[in-house]
């Protein structure tokens, strides 16, 4: 595999011949990296800038987008493509939407949608090869309300998933399944509950959906290297719950497991979620070896 940086180097900071071995020895370490990041958009054509910025500064290598909430014709892959990634997408009018970016690379496309799953009309799963690694990209249902004919659906799409992951994770090649799950896994990964409790999102079925996932074997990466700090995703723009850091960890990055040991670093590029217009998500991230 031919490893893309994380857009960390080390040119400029040594600039004495005495030091240029550490000045080399830092640009591998740089290098030997592979960043991925999920990022809810909540709109691409509304939070484009947003979008264009955060790839200028922060340089993830392979990103998920989800809600697009933008047709096919209407994607702006151009202006992607002049960023210094290439693309692939699965549009919807109005709704839904995924995408996988590549830094300096093409993802090469395995398939759209779940298979077992082709009555479903939604655009929320996208799988590509994309530098040397399986990319899952999901946006599960949202649920709400429940009960209901919407959380009856968030549990079948769910169904379809956990199968499909089932037979990626068992064939042994490294795959990253990252996106907006919709789901609030334990009671560490809200501000508080009380005001959830009829909510798709923190429904038992929904948790032991995700449980599941991680039975098959598959690293939840954020609780992975940080399993005893509060992380949050998401922050609604109701009831001033940015300003007062009341989230909920609902995207994450599931590692497979000859993957889940090469887990460098994650994290969660806050500054987005502080941005004027931004999504109610904030850019999720790891680092791998490679």
């Amino acid at each position: 595999m031919v490893a893309k940086g994380s857009g960390a180097h080390a040119d400029g900071i040594f600039s004495d011949p005495a030091t240029s071995n550490a000045s080399h020895s830092l640009e591998a370490d740089a290098m030997a990296t592979l960043k991925i990041a999920t990022f809810n958009i909540n709109g691409i054509r509304a939070r484009l800038p947003i979008l264009l910025q955060w790839l200028e500064k922060e340089a993830p290598d392979i990103v998920c987008l989800q809600e697009l909430k933008a047709a096919d014709t209407a994607f702006p892959a151009d202006d992607i493509r002049n960023a210094g990634y290439g693309v692939i997408w699965q549009g919807e009018p109005s709704w839904n939407g995924v995408a996988i970016l590549s830094r300096d690379s093409e993802p090469l496309e395995i398939r759209r949608g779940l298979p077992g799953n082709e009555k479903d009309s939604h655009s929320r799963y996208l799988e590509a090869a994309v530098q040397g690694v399986i990319v899952g990209c999901l946006y599960l249902p949202n649920g709400n309300p429940q009960p209901g004919p919407k959380f009856e659906y968030k549990l079948d799409w769910f169904e379809h998933f956990i199968k499909h992951a089932d037979s990626l994770f068992k064939s042994e090649h490294p795959v990253v399944l990252a996106g907006d799950y919709n789901v609030i896994p334990t009671d560490d990964d809200i501000y508080n509950t009380r005001s959830w409790l009829k909510d798709a999102l923190l429904q038992p079925e929904s948790r032991a959906c995700f449980e599941r996932l991680l039975d098959q074997g598959w690293t939840d990466a954020l609780r992975a290297k940080f399993p005893d700090e509060r992380i949050y995703t998401f922050w609604d723009y109701f009831r001033n719950h940015w300003k007062t850091n009341s989230g909920l960890r609902i995207d994450h990055l599931l590692l497979s497991k000859d993957l889940a040991h090469k887990l460098k670093n994650a994290g969660v590029d806050r500054w987005v979620r502080d941005l004027p217009h931004a999504s109610d998500h904030a850019p999720t991230w790891i680092e791998l070896k490679v």
